[in-house]
């Protein structure tokens, strides 16, 4: 596809007529293809990585209790029944409540202060959860960790929609998933080199996991302070002429008002009682269910497959995160591309309940190790291209954090949920878990496809000039400020 085709071609508004433009600026009014390449890469350069890095040591120290428990975390602690799974799902409790208000309060704190903030503080909880002495010891713990941790992913992907385009942004929330993958990948040779630790200093090789894969997110997190710029204007890598690029990538997107970037409450009241952002929450439980089913559990399922040890086992985890990480970037680049959310949002929730229906089935062990990659493949893509998704169809910065918060606290409502779907004593096939997984990505992919068909209706609607009674007496600036509810704004679908 040509440079014009992907960065050409978004909705436009009325011209910008400002004296303080610059005369470079106003050359590329026209936005030659090659300059804002050139810009999106700098931008790539500057914060992906970060990004990446920072949800990539959240994400293993959210789940690498599930690698600690191959190493006598149970016994040392002396858990029993349903407690090991308590101890999973009880982090999404906090988890839960930080999302939404983290989310209100980051332009508030400024987001290089807010994210270093909660990453420093996460390393820390993370670190010295490897030094519990009691079930209490770790319930508290993960209680904390959650507190801290619950308001990276909402706060990162409303801090990439400040640079990126509606066309660019499915591929950037999807390196958030490809570092998730690479966590779980990571996460199982991490696991298994450290485990060779049991007993340095006399503690036992589930502390040193914990303690050793905790200390690089207090290190990320005091790197964070002076590494991240808080928006596209103070952003220190970039020229003048660069920032002045940037409002108008802004501009060109129908909606992106300067007004509409700053946070008012009506914005906030619009996002709670929107009824598609619910049902985009709705979906999110689904998909949801299966990435933290399969995330912190698959070592457990893998290793009940046949009579794997426990580095075998950790072994056969990181294929499978590997298809899922390789499925997800490659969709996502076709999403943006293509700016089709719901299309492969369907066809991959499919791919992943066949992957649980051949799980559920009694075949061999190599088929249900298929079953494992088919997963994988359908995981990150439907839970990653809504998230893309529903932000990109909100303009205005108050209605864009308020939905997102809320599809993610929703959405991760299931981590409390899911590790009870696998309990030791249904090993090693546990049919319930992956039945109930398979209920709920079938439920969110026929609702994403409903979202999909209503979106291409309303922007049908929209085409037609059926809503453009709506604005007749008002102003361009007026119609502008309406946002997502304009006759002139196209949903991405």
């Amino acid at each position: 596809m040509s440079e014009e085709a992907q960065y050409g071609s978004e909705p436009t508004q009325p011209p910008i007529h400002d004296e303080s433009v610059s005369k470079y600026a106003v050359e590329l009014s026209d936005f030659d293809p090659v300059a804002e390449r050139k810009l999106v890469r700098k931008l790539d350069y500057h914060i992906v990585p970060i990004i990446l890095l920072l949800y990539l040591f959240s994400f293993l120290d959210r789940v690498n209790i599930g690698n600690a428990r191959l190493y006598g975390m149970e016994e040392d602690l002396g858990l029993r029944g349903n407690q090991y799974q308590t101890a999973v799902s009880i982090l999404f409790v906090t988890y839960l409540l930080s999302e939404l208000p983290s989310n209100l309060v980051l332009k508030k704190f400024r987001p290089s202060r807010w994210i270093s903030f909660i990453t420093t503080a996460w390393g820390i909880i993370a670190t010295l959860t490897g030094l519990t002495q009691s079930f209490a010891g770790l319930i508290v713990c993960r209680l904390l960790l959650g507190l801290v941790e619950g308001g990276l992913f909402p706060g990162a992907a409303i801090y990439l929609t400040f640079f990126y385009t509606k066309r660019e942004i499915a591929l950037r929330i999807g390196y958030l998933f490809v570092s998730a993958a690479i966590a779980g990948a990571v996460g199982g040779l991490l696991g298994y080199g450290i485990g060779f630790m049991d007993g340095v200093s006399g503690q036992r090789g589930w502390r040193w996991i914990l303690i050793i894969e905790g200390l690089p997110s207090f290190i990320l997190g005091i790197a964070t302070w002076f590494l991240l710029a808080d928006n596209p204007e103070t952003a220190p890598y970039l020229s003048p002429d660069e920032k002045e690029l940037m409002r108008l990538r802004r501009a060109r997107q129908a909606g992106q008002t300067e007004s509409a970037q700053r946070f008012h409450k009506k914005d906030v009241y619009a996002g709670l009682k929107d009824w598609k952002v619910y049902a985009f929450c709705a979906g999110q439980f689904g998909t949801d269910t299966m990435l933290y089913g399969y995330s912190t559990f698959l070592p457990t399922i893998i290793k009940g497959l046949g009579k794997w040890t426990t580095a075998q086992t950790q072994a056969l985890t990181i294929p499978c995160y590997g298809v899922g990480a390789l499925s997800y970037v490659v969709i996502a680049s076709l999403s943006d591309r293509q700016q089709k959310r719901g299309l492969y949002t369907v066809i991959f929730g499919g791919i992943s309940v066949i992957g649980y229906g051949v799980l559920i089935s009694d075949s061999s062990t190599g088929v249900h190790y298929l079953g494992c990659f088919l997963v994988a493949m359908g995981l990150y893509v439907c839970c990653g291209l809504p998230l893309a998704w529903l932000p990109s169809n909100q303009p205005r910065y108050g209605k864009r954090t308020t939905a997102t918060g809320l599809q993610l606290t929703i959405g991760n409502a299931s981590g409390v949920m899911a590790p009870f779907l696998y309990p030791t004593s249904e090993g090693p096939r546990f049919v319930k878990g992956h039945a109930v997984s398979l209920a709920l990505v079938g439920m969110s992919s026929i609702l994403f496809a409903f979202m999909s068909w209503y979106l291409s209706q309303k922007n049908r609607r929209r085409e037609r000039g059926e809503e453009d009674e709506k604005v007749t007496d008002m102003s361009e600036r007026e119609i502008d400020e309406l946002g997502d509810a304009s006759p002139r704004y196209i949903f991405t679908i």
